[in-house]
């Protein structure tokens, strides 16, 4: 799918890449703003020593699809242990994980997968990023499920995240708001970045229970849940596993 709009998020990012970031990339909800922390979510390496990267690896098999890859943090350190496709909707992402590296980086869509990868393609597949929010509804959660499914071969696995609203400190983010439904929450937020602002981006965050319930109906299974470590309990990691594997 073509990205259509200033890609803020991804201009910011780029040159931060290419050493030539000189303003702050900005998350705006109205009048509240927040600098977005560009060197630590999308340039640190994996730390394969890390407890919680390593109960990721333990999870994930090759061929990989890392779905929403950013600016290929993933994607290069998964790449030196199996084949690994990378996909974002930002062409300035893509563009920065090709200078990176990444072998294998696409411009596409995680909610159109049927559309660009044939059945059975992948072992396995990350979602990293809390993108899988993006789904607007526990309906287009399962859509995304069998999507996922039918570019995945029966044995696959995958790993997704969000944050989970019945934690106070998700309802402490940056544009949260909250839902009526049990286990749900919202977040509505937009990047800016030298005069320029991308689309406001509205998230459903949900529960690991509500993650469960979309997947009943699908080949999906939840396998396990890893919350954040201190302060991140609020984040969590759901692995999930064909039901017939």
């Amino acid at each position: 799918m073509p990205h259509v709009g200033p890609d803020a998020f991804g201009r910011a990012i780029r040159d931060h890449g290419r050493g030539e970031r000189d303003a702050p990339l900005i998350h705006r909800d109205g009048d509240e703003t927040r600098e977005h922390p560009v060197e630590a979510f999308y340039f640190t390496p994996p730390d394969p020593d890390d407890p919680g990267q390593r109960w990721l690896d333990d999870r994930l098999r090759g061929p990989l699809v890392d779905l929403g890859a950013g600016a290929g943090r993933h994607a290069r350190y998964y790449q030196e242990r199996f084949e690994t496709v990378a996909v974002e909707p930002s062409p300035a992402l893509v563009e920065t994980m090709r200078e990176r590296g990444v072998r294998d980086a696409r411009e596409g869509d995680m909610f159109d997968l049927p559309a660009q990868f044939p059945a059975d393609r992948f072992g396995s597949a990350l979602a990293n990023g809390t993108q899988l929010g993006l789904a607007p509804s526990q309906r287009a959660l399962r859509k995304f499920l069998g999507d996922l499914a039918h570019v995945t071969t029966s044995d696959a696995t995958a790993v997704v995240d969000c944050y989970d609203p019945e934690y106070e400190a998700t309802r402490e983010l940056l544009g949260y708001r909250a839902d009526p439904e049990p286990g749900v929450g919202r977040r509505v937020m937009w990047f800016e970045y030298e005069g320029d602002a991308d689309p406001a981006l509205v998230f459903r965050l949900f529960a690991p229970e509500k993650l469960r319930e979309a997947a009943v109906g699908t080949a999906w299974a939840v396998a396990d849940v890893r919350r954040g470590d201190g302060e991140s309990t609020h984040h969590y990691r759901a692995a999930l596993a064909k039901r017939d594997a």
